[in-house]
């Protein structure tokens, strides 16, 4: 993983892009409009948060992300299955 921390760019980013070995997660996308200020080029485009991974590193991490949510559905079925049956 390598975290490019804030970025900008005049084209707004995709949330998600996939190359053939690669991803990138952009987050946090916001438009920006800074006027020209004391001989400095304004610039409107986007900022955005910026995360490269591997494309296998990031496949790990959406399963890992996947079981943690079963694992909480799971869970919830069982104590809304306890409470029914307190009820019943």
């Amino acid at each position: 993983m390598i975290d490019y921390g804030k970025q900008r760019s005049t084209v707004r980013p995709e949330e998600l892009e996939l190359t053939e070995t690669k991803v990138f997660v952009s987050s946090n996308i916001t438009e920006v409009n800074e006027d020209e200020t004391d001989g400095q080029p304004g610039f409107t485009g986007y900022e955005f948060d910026l995360i490269e991974y591997d494309k296998d590193e990031y496949i790990k991490i959406q399963a890992e992300k996947n079981a943690d949510l079963e694992n909480e559905i799971t869970q919830a079925q069982i104590a809304m299955c306890e409470i029914y049956e307190m009820m019943g």
